[in-house]
């Protein structure tokens, strides 16, 4: 009796197909499937004023593009050991490990300050890095593709259920529930996803990935500083507001408004100083995002090259 070949992860039971591939636009009927339901959520929920339908409208906003993105990816994975369950895995159990651990260590974090927008990134970079090595523990090819893949994975969970957290905080008020504070997070959050945790944990886990061994993790001195480098970004992200408002403060920050200040009072901005911030801040935001982007094409491209050949020992001759 003949036995199949086995794949990477072992022999296919006889009569049993293959799973397919993931078709290549799959993503794209999910995102306008998921997009029109969301909508059509909402505007049910301001018809009716059904409260019943709110853990729908959070669910349907917070995961709609993480999980096309995870569809996405997954047609263009390349095949292996990046099936379905394997990046669902590190969708679900990878964010949420992620979200849990980060809500235990930043607990212990000071006021809003500089420090803290360090920490809360150091904090939650490490985790989604962890939780990313836990997910991938028992697979055998650990390429720097599969890497970004399933770091991206692991990230997009963790935003998914960071921001389904956020949106329930803006619907409850002390005047009440406010859905439209509710909508208007979930698209802004939407609109950030993909250049957020899913981008900062693609970058770590792609060389962490990389500088894997034998099976085994490696903390090379690349993959420190890459954490240290996401982190940075992840802080900056965080603290653009802050250094919007320093910046605005700076270049047109009266006296008056100074004094205000010394006295412990938060001073009323004149218009022009309200478009300034605005402006500083969403290009601030752009310019993290496009460092971010930078590094995960870098990353990308690295992935793409061929593997170097191996070294000839003295005598052996180069095959032709």
């Amino acid at each position: 009796m003949s036995i199949p070949p086995a794949g990477p992860a072992g022999p296919v039971p006889s009569g049993f197909p293959p799973p397919a591939p993931t078709p290549p636009r799959a993503w794209l009927s999910i995102f306008t499937a998921g997009l029109a339901l969301w909508v059509l959520t909402v505007v049910v929920i301001f018809l009716t004023g059904n409260t019943n339908l709110i853990p729908t409208l959070v669910l349907l906003g917070s995961f709609l593009l993480p999980v096309t993105y995870v569809t996405w990816a997954l047609a263009h994975a390349g095949g292996g050991e990046l099936t379905l369950p394997t990046v669902a895995q590190a969708f679900f159990v990878g964010g949420v490990l992620g979200v849990l651990a980060a809500s235990l260590l930043e607990t212990y974090l000071l006021a809003p300050s500089p420090g803290m927008y360090v920490g809360v990134g150091l904090i939650e970079e490490l985790v989604k890095l962890l939780a990313l090595a836990y997910v991938a523990r028992r697979l055998h090819r650990r390429a720097l593709r599969d890497g970004l893949v399933l770091g991206a994975a692991v990230g997009f969970g963790f935003a998914a259920f960071e921001s389904a957290g956020y949106a329930l905080n803006a619907l409850i008020t002390v005047h009440g529930l406010d859905l439209r504070a509710l909508v208007e997070t979930e698209i802004l959050r939407g609109l950030l996803a993909p250049v957020g945790h899913g981008l900062w944990t693609a970058i770590a886990g792609g060389v962490l990935f990389a500088a894997s061994r034998g099976g085994r993790w490696r903390v090379t001195a690349g993959v420190t500083w890459t954490y240290l480098g996401v982190a940075a970004l992840h802080a900056l992200w965080d603290s653009m507001h802050g250094i919007a408002v320093l910046l605005t403060m700076v270049l047109t920050g009266t006296s008056y408004q100074y004094q205000l200040l010394q006295l412990g009072y938060v001073p009323r901005p004149t218009p022009a100083q309200v478009h300034l911030f605005t402006t500083l801040n969403w290009v601030g935001l752009l310019m993290v995002a496009l460092v971010g982007l930078a590094w995960l094409v870098a990353l990308r491209r690295a992935a793409e090259l061929p593997p170097p050949p191996p070294p000839r020992g003295p005598g052996v001759a180069p095959i032709a």
